[in-house]
């Protein structure tokens, strides 16, 4: 493990391997990210002029394979920038915009293996970590429907798994199970009626890979982290500019970027909230982002995806609760934790909330069958 000096040097090192405009002068950590490490690195010409860069350190234990995301990134966001150029926008604002090295490549490995990359800067922008108002989820769904929009073309098939059978949810109830069975850390006695709530669900894990199976479900480019943070707005108008954090992109199911920002957005409690009873679907937050969603992706889903949205938000509801309890058991090695039974506390309100959605079933098939007019 590389000490803060060691690290602090190599960006120093990083810098100065990439082509950019200006003299740097200063580099500070920048927003709230957990996974890579982010700065926001200003340079400044001789005329005074300053120029704006977001300077990464990748995570590779994360992302084993950092040559490979920066493949999909660079491919994704300059078949991005065609399109953008092609309606009249602003690429530089409305997709990530990779600065190469001095020699070109559009990342950088320092002498201890790190591996950095460098943006542009989008100016004038605002991040937002949680809703505050409905129009604000509304908005955000517009943007990854958008998403979906401009890359429905894209040969989803060509790009790399950065982190493979990430949503792949039998794979992940797969590995649930490996874990009741070795139940290394002696906690399965604890969670009897949680593993018996997903063996109850084993069937309806498949569903997603049945309907693709059988070409009802095209692979499409996912992002796969479909949070609000994700987003760049405007600051003037408040409007959504630019999807970020594209490091999880790779083929996937269109309905699984939705089914995670159902998860995330559309439920009365946060998921670290310990009291069962607060925790339910909010049907109103559903409906609000599901017109987004499917507005944004401007007639691009097919009839069989639409009608699969809510099966996507309750996969990604299961799927998660399922890793937070897998976690438990192996010991808390991937999710951060504060307490040590947090995990299995987050595994009961996924579960919860799936709970809550099936109880709302017919509910949320109807919002998403009246929004596209079937």
């Amino acid at each position: 493990m590389a000490t803060r000096e060691e690290l602090c040097a190599k960006k120093e090192e990083a810098i100065a391997a990439f082509a950019l405009t200006g003299t740097p002068v200063s580099s500070e950590l920048y927003g709230s990210g957990h996974i890579n490490d982010t700065h926001l690195l200003i340079c400044r010409e001789e005329n005074g002029r300053e120029h704006r860069y977001i300077l990464q350190r990748i995570n590779h234990f994360v992302f084993p394979h950092p040559e490979e995301v920066m493949e999909n990134i660079l491919r994704v966001t300059s078949y991005l920038r065609q399109h953008i150029l092609a309606r009249g926008g602003d690429p530089d604002r409305e997709t990530l915009t990779v600065v190469p090295t001095r020699e070109g490549a559009p990342y950088y490995r320092d002498s201890i293996g790190s591996y950095w990359r460098v943006y542009l800067f989008v100016e004038d922008n605002l991040s937002l970590d949680k809703v505050e108002t409905p129009e604000q989820f509304h908005s955000s769904a517009v943007a990854f429907g958008r998403f979906q929009y401009e890359l429905a073309d894209f040969p989803a098939e060509t790009l790399h798994e950065p982190i493979v059978n990430f949503h792949n949810t039998p794979v992940r109830y797969d590995n649930l199970m490996k874990a009741v069975a070795a139940d290394k850390c002696g906690r399965l006695a604890k969670v009897g009626a949680e593993v018996e709530f997903v063996r109850a669900r084993r069937d309806f894990t498949e569903e997603l890979y049945r309907a693709y199976r059988a070409g009802k479900l095209p692979l499409r480019v996912t992002h796969n982290d479909t949070k609000l943070n994700n987003i760049l707005f405007d600051a003037k108008s408040g409007k959504p500019i630019c999807v970020i954090d594209l490091d999880t992109i790779m083929p996937g199911f269109s309905v699984n970027d939705f089914g995670d920002s159902i998860r995330f957005g559309a439920t009365t409690a946060s998921e670290d909230e310990t009291g069962l009873d607060k925790i339910r679907i909010d049907l109103a937050l559903y409906e609000t982002y599901a017109r987004g969603f499917i507005e944004g992706c401007g007639g691009k889903l097919t009839p069989e995806e639409i009608a699969l949205l809510p099966v996507g938000a309750k996969m990604m509801t299961l799927e998660c609760g399922m890793r937070f309890l897998t976690d438990y058991l192996e010991g808390d090695t991937y999710f951060r934790i504060h307490y040590p039974t947090h995990n299995l506390d987050r595994a009961r309100n996924q579960f919860r909330l799936v709970e809550s959605m099936e109880e709302n079933w017919e509910e949320m098939q109807r919002i998403v069958a009246e929004i596209a007019g079937h």
